[in-house]
């Protein structure tokens, strides 16, 4: 038999776009595992996101093992190791920039995985045993690093059949559009509408430059809000403009040690609503005091504040990682917003102890109405409509 990891002798070689749809393929099918197994994974938890039935859990993440491997012999096991050759060498003829150490770095990353993954396969254990959810266990990271990172692979090899940016602009006519776009952000009619990387690290901004309630789809290269972007191109509309345009390299990530196929377990908390309900449910200040405390608990299990100050710390660690003039203003308004939320934070928690310190309950005239209304004798006739009088018309 043949191993799931060599392909057909027979068969003729996948061309290069076939190479990158094939892990565009696979990163669909483990987006479709992913949300299965967390669908199956939550049917596991409490409603703080505990797990209460650890066997069901472990048979979600069994079942998940499984389906990856099975995805990536189906679409990428015969045709990996072309992928990444064909990946590299379109590496190899790129101009320098900041980011190709760490494709590279990918790609031989990519590599090892691959390697990994095909030993397995070429020795697979009983099917069904403990010695196969074992093996796919191990192999779960590599396959979840595929599913992340195999994109820079795919999209490196297509650049080999890829448009390269034709400049239609003389250098005189560069300078008069940019002319115009700078009139035009002057005067706030330079509508910015997309924006991407191109393989030699410089941003591509496609905008709209209005004119006299005309509109002229343009390109610039450069941040937008620095000074030194320029206008490389003008196109009757986006379709033309992505025909001749440098094409887009995959975006980076905030965090380099991320994997959205391999989050680590939620942690319990609980929601806003639910501190509500307890207030609204109490009896005592301890009782508002208690919510209270629970939303500004800091640690492990944190409170929904304190959520929230962390997601304006790391909503201004992107900003400010986007590397452009208004990603910077925004993060500086973030840390500003996060270090109010710290103040707003301790003031909540004093007003908690405080609270919690007055030892007092409601008074009983709060007394409360019954939802239940008592329903009337099965013989009981519903009173009669009283009768609409009507008035004679005389003629």
């Amino acid at each position: 038999m043949t191993p799931a990891s060599s392909p057909a002798p027979d068969g003729p070689s996948p061309t290069v776009p076939e190479l990158a749809n094939r892990a565009l393929d696979f990163r669909l099918r483990m987006a479709v595992i992913d949300r299965e197994t967390e669908a199956a994974l939550d049917m596991t938890r409490d409603r703080y996101g505990r797990t209460v039935h650890a066997g069901a859990a472990a048979a979600a993440r069994g079942s998940r093992d499984k389906a990856a491997v099975d995805a990536y012999a189906a679409h990428l096991a015969p045709h990996a190791k072309a992928l990444l050759d064909a990946a590299r060498l379109v590496l190899d003829e790129l101009p320098p920039a900041r980011h190709l150490a760490g494709w590279r770095a990918v790609l031989d990353g990519l590599a090892a995985s691959a390697a990994e993954i095909r030993r397995a396969l070429d020795r697979p254990p009983t099917p069904g045993s403990p010695a196969e959810r074992a093996q796919h266990a191990a192999l779960w990271p590599h396959l979840a690093a595929w599913a992340d990172h195999g994109s820079i692979a795919s999209n490196l090899a297509d650049q080999r059949d890829g448009q390269h940016h034709k400049a239609p602009l003389t250098d005189e006519e560069q300078q008069k559009w940019t002319k115009r776009a700078q009139a035009a952000q002057q005067r706030g009619e330079l509508e910015l509408t997309e924006s991407w990387y191109a393989a030699d690290g410089q941003p591509i901004t496609l905008a709209h430059l209005v004119e006299d309630d005309d509109s002229t789809v343009v390109a610039l290269r450069g941040d937008p809000d620095a000074p030194g972007w320029q206008v490389i191109g003008h196109y009757a509309h986006e379709y033309e403009a992505g025909k001749v345009l440098p094409a887009p390299v995959p975006p980076g990530v905030l965090r380099a040690d991320v994997s959205r196929f391999n989050r680590p377990a939620p942690v319990p908390e609980v929601s806003l609503q639910d501190l509500i309900r307890d207030v609204v449910e109490g009896h005592s200040a301890g009782d508002a005091s208690n919510a209270l405390l629970s939303a500004v608990q800091r640690g492990y299990d944190a409170g929904p504040m304190v959520r929230l100050q962390e997601l304006l710390e790391t909503s201004g660690q992107f900003a400010s990682a986007l590397e452009t003039v208004q990603g910077r203003q925004i993060a500086a308004r973030l840390s500003a917003l996060g270090r109010q939320i710290e103040f707003l934070t301790r003031e909540i928690e004093e007003a908690a102890e405080d609270l919690g310190a007055t030892v007092a309950v409601l008074p009983p005239h709060r007394t409360p109405v019954l939802r239940a209304r008592p329903r009337p004798a099965v013989d009981t006739r519903p009173p009669t409509p009283p009768r609409t009088s009507t008035i004679a018309r005389h003629r």
